[in-house]
């Protein structure tokens, strides 16, 4: 027998030659010639060879398609010079009717029947085995001496004919410092998987328990390493399985074939990608390419001017309108609250600060047809409805939202009205967003920018934000302009120091991600464009449709309408007036917000985000 380490630096037909000859005791071709491509194999009757194919094109992620050969074909010149197929793998399976009959070291029994077979040549992630070692990266298997693990998701494939399935993922772990690295290296092997499709809790993809692999070995994870997990070939199998299939062949999973194609690596620099943290409990990261992490960035530095010099540049965090919108991005159901009645003594009492914000994120949302609802005071329901119908009126939304309010009844009301009969592990919201609402401050109270307290006219939704530090799965965003409104809680020491009467009005509630803005209604509108950015950005559309389907093309992009625009801004300020909301600082009913004017301030600003 061969030593196994030398195997990584044998050529491809030698060590096809060794495989044929029934030479090596490995259960896997894991780093075997290194430099060179691998690939599974599906052999199947030639009446199903076209929807298999079509099956393929549909889920190209964990099903790039390298080759397919004519019925009774052999040979494949284009990815070997030497061989056929029937000696050439390590160790192959037959299928009946979806069940595995057996394991096989060679087909040439079957000969007769591969006459009317197809051969499907699959990219494999071995093949990116050597770029993620070369950035330094420890796999973990190897080192381990064992398998890769891989495993069945809750994740639905595109379906073609009678083929269909759950994706299936191979997890590598990774060290967290060393994410970007990884993603970087696998990004441009587009026939060996491409990036992750996920990175972080494996329950997210409806795997239970890492230490049960469906197929392969369990890896086990280093202090400090971070499950990441990549579309898997393997998926092929479980298609096979499910179509019932007479008879069909495929290499046994690790097994893989061994090409003489060279592997490479083609990215632009645009789309480079980094890797962000966007939630901790449960750990979840997300991907967006470089030019797209910068376009969002170059937002929040537009949105961050001070016109009524108040001081929020203390205030500003860079990264946080990325790291809040790519949770929103992965969110499939947001809850947004708005409302500051800062006119105590007026009728309504809110200013005209947070709702056009609001709406542009919702608005947004529902274009990417995630579920959004508002959360707002009881007093105020009846205004907010027809806000909220002067929107769709005004082409803003595309239908009505719906809108509720929260009232503390008992310890467990916030638990309640966020998670499904109170369960933690079914929260109904994935992602809350606050934009200018008025935040308890640390005594307890809610306090305009003048000191007043106003209290006896906000109903306690802080709660839902305190309660959802406690829920796994629930994200929080606050948007403010000055230090007192729900989620300012994150930057309360610099509201204290930096902003007037800021020892008092600073609000104590933290979000995960806090955003400031010179007028919180900029924050909103910079949300909604940095959402379009996002979908737009085909790194980032990848991660999220988990390489399944195709990217959309731009002519299927049904959220461009939803973004915001200075007509649409226009007229909603005008039936806010009518409604009598009035401008925060000066309270005047006239087309001005916080105390500038609309034509030459906020509608200059629309501008710029767009």
């Amino acid at each position: 027998m061969l030593w196994t380490g030398r195997l990584k630096s044998l050529l491809p037909h030698v060590l096809r030659r060794i495989i044929r000859c029934n030479r090596l005791s490995i259960s896997n071709t894991s780093g075997m010639a290194e430099g060179y491509k691998q690939a599974n194999i599906v052999i199947l009757h030639k009446s199903l060879a076209d929807d298999f194919e079509k099956f393929c094109h549909a889920n190209n992620g964990p099903l790039p398609l390298l080759y397919r050969s004519q019925p009774g074909d052999w040979k494949c010149p284009s990815l070997r010079s030497d061989s056929g197929i029937r000696p050439d793998c390590l160790q192959y399976r037959k299928y009946e009717h979806g069940a595995c009959t057996g394991s096989l070291k060679s087909l040439k029994e079957y000969s007769e029947q591969l006459k009317d077979m197809v051969t499907f040549y699959l990219g494999c992630s071995f093949s990116s085995e050597k770029a993620i070692q070369k950035a330094g990266i420890p796999i973990r298997n190897i080192e381990q001496k064992c398998n890769a693990s891989t495993y069945k998701t809750s994740v639905p494939c595109n379906s073609i004919s009678m083929f269909h399935c759950n994706l299936v993922v191979t997890m590598r772990p990774i060290p967290e410092s060393k994410l970007g690295a990884a993603v970087l290296a696998t990004s441009g092997l587009k026939e060996a998987h491409g990036a992750p499709i996920h990175i972080g809790d494996p329950g997210l993809l409806g795997i239970h328990d890492l230490s049960k692999p469906d197929y392969g070995d369990p890896v086990h994870l280093h202090p400090g390493d971070i499950p990441v997990f990549w579309a898997s070939g393997v998926t092929g199998v479980e298609a096979i399985i499910n179509s019932r299939a007479p008879l069909a062949f495929t290499n046994s999973p690790d097994c893989t074939f061994i090409t003489d194609l060279e592997k490479g690596n083609v990215r632009s620099s645009g789309e480079a990608p980094q890797v962000h943290c966007i939630s901790r409990e449960p750990l979840h990261f997300s991907i967006v390419s470089a030019e797209a992490a910068q376009k969002i960035n170059t937002l929040e530095t537009l949105i961050g001017i001070d016109p009524g010099e108040r001081g929020i540049g203390h205030l500003r965090r860079q990264g946080e309108l990325l790291g809040a919108c790519l949770a929103m991005s992965q969110a499939g159901s947001v809850l947004l609250t708005t409302g500051f009645p800062t006119h105590y003594s007026q009728q309504p009492p809110e200013e005209n600060d947070g709702p056009p914000g609001a709406l542009a994120i919702a608005a947004m949302l529902q274009a990417l047809e995630k579920q959004v609802a508002i959360v707002t005071d009881h007093r105020a329901l009846e205004l907010n409805k027809k806000i909220i119908e002067e929107a769709v009126q005004l082409g803003i939304l595309k239908k009505p939202i719906p809108l509720l309010s929260y009232q503390k009844e008992n310890a467990n009301s916030a638990l309640m009205f966020l998670c499904e009969n109170g369960n933690p592990g079914r929260p109904r919201f994935d992602h809350l967003v606050a934009i200018e609402r008025a935040g308890m401050a640390a005594d307890g109270n809610y306090y305009n920018a003048r000191k007043v307290n106003i209290k006896h006219l906000v109903d306690p939704i802080d709660e839902l934000f305190l309660a959802a530090q406690t829920i796994p799965g629930i994200t929080t965003t606050g948007v403010g302009d000055g230090g007192n409104e729900l989620g300012m809680g994150k930057v309360k020491d610099a509201v204290k120091k930096h902003i007037k009467n800021g020892d008092i009005i600073a609000c104590d509630v933290e979000a995960d991600f806090t955003i400031v803005a010179g007028v919180s209604n900029w924050g909103g509108y910079a949300i909604a464009c940095a959402l379009h950015v996002l979908r737009c950005c085909d790194t980032h559309e990848r991660y999220l449709r988990r390489a399944l389907g195709c990217p959309r093309t731009p002519s299927q992009r049904p959220w461009l309408p939803a973004l915001p625009s200075v007509p649409k801004e226009e007229k909603l300020l005008k039936a806010l007036v009518q409604l009598g909301v009035r401008s925060g600082k000066t309270a005047s009913l006239e087309m001005e917000v916080d105390g500038l004017p609309f034509y030459s301030t906020h509608s200059l600003m629309i501008e710029k985000l767009l």
